[in-house]
């Protein structure tokens, strides 16, 4: 019995993990909406995210590998830089931005298309098998298309917009502003294919992430101390980013005791440090693919808080793409779930040969004595 539960637990252990992501993210999407509302710059946001994030990581990083880190080369310090842009810099300026110019369910919603992105770029780098003959591998390529659509249907139809008794009436607490301090109270349709494709190819850069972090993790198997180097490096180059954008604008990086510190520390701590380095280690296990297969959960927690908090409107175009991206979503899940098992079921036969052979070989060389 206290194997079994032992065994479950262990199996638990990632669906755990990429639960607590979302979450995590969810709370993240709810700050920073809040935040970027207040006038905050995003670029600013992203500097100061991450050298918390490195501040608070690089010394448990230091310590506690010091034995297992391999040592730096040419080769990991490229991928670490190509890290440091890719998520840090271009998907989370991106992202941000795109929330600017929509809303907070919009851009959760909209970021479902990842797991679908993913998987396709882990096809092409060979991270995910796919066998057309096999009805796991033509559900993960049916579910991608499905959630490409929704994603696109959610886009470009709106709809009527849903009665919900704590909205009615109420004004939505919406505010996009510019780096030079624009502010303006409506969204269009001209912000709303903006930031559309903003959060798109942000989706895009996160993917790419996901999957060099994938690649990055096999050859610096150091999970922290990876962690602690994306931190620092995109902060150096989200700073660069941030003077460029931010330039005559000084008043860009002054940060007091509100909404902003709160949302600065929060996904410092928990968006940046805790999930890049929860992610490296379900990565080992299960891969890229199974890391992003979540994000649905993200959505619905982002949704239904954001109609409270920020009073922000739901539109029944948005709902059905919705639940069409978390349809073909988990289609993906099931047909990589299957995979998984599939897997694990070889590798038990796999043993079991080798035991019998074992046996049979012990037997031929020690023979039975009982006679």
């Amino acid at each position: 019995m206290l194997e079994l539960q032992t065994r479950c637990i262990e199996r638990a252990k990632p669906f755990l993990a990429v639960i607590f992501i979302q979450f995590g993210y969810a709370g993240m999407d709810l700050l920073t909406k809040v935040a970027l509302n207040e006038g905050m710059s995003n670029y600013v946001f992203v500097v100061y995210r991450h050298a918390i994030a490195t501040f608070l990581f690089a010394p448990f990083a230091f310590f506690k590998e010091k034995d297992v880190r391999p040592n730096m080369t040419f080769s990991i310090f490229t991928k670490l830089i190509s890290l440091s842009l890719l998520e840090p810099v271009i998907d989370q300026n991106l992202y941000f931005l795109g929330m600017k110019y929509t809303t907070a369910t919009f851009a959760s919603s909209m970021f479902n298309i990842l797991p679908a992105i993913t998987f396709v770029m882990a096809c092409i780098f060979r991270l995910e098998n796919v066998r057309m003959n096999s009805i796991h591998s033509q559900a993960k390529i049916i579910g991608t298309i499905t959630t490409i659509s929704g994603a696109m249907l959610m886009t470009l139809m709106k709809g009527p917009i849903i009665p919900l008794p704590w909205t009615n009436g109420r004004t939505t607490r919406t505010i996009i502003s510019n780096h030079h301090g624009m502010v303006t109270n409506s969204i269009n349709l001209g912000h709303s294919i903006k930031g559309s494709i903003m959060v798109f190819v942000g989706c895009l850069s996160s993917a790419g992430f996901i999957i060099l972090q994938a690649m990055t993790v096999k050859a610096y198997p150091a999970e922290l101390s990876l962690t602690a180097w994306i931190c620092f490096l995109g902060t150096l180059n989200g700073a660069i980013v941030a003077a460029v954008m931010e330039r005559g604008n000084p008043s860009a990086w002054s940060i007091g005791y509100d909404y902003k510190l709160l949302t600065t520390l929060y996904t410092g701590i928990v968006c940046t440090g805790l999930i890049y380095y929860i992610q490296g280690m379900v990565m080992k296990e299960r891969g890229p693919v199974f890391v992003t297969a979540f994000s649905p959960l993200s959505m619905v927690i982002v949704a239904t808080l954001s109609s409270f908090i920020l009073l922000e409107k739901m539109y029944l175009g948005r709902v059905i793409g919705a639940i069409i991206i978390a349809t073909g979503l988990y289609v993906v899940v099931w047909g990589k779930s299957q995979d998984y098992n599939k897997d694990s079921s070889d590798d038990d036969e796999l043993d079991r040969n080798i035991q019998t052979n074992l046996g049979a070989k012990l037997q031929i060389i020690m023979p039975s004595t009982d006679d």
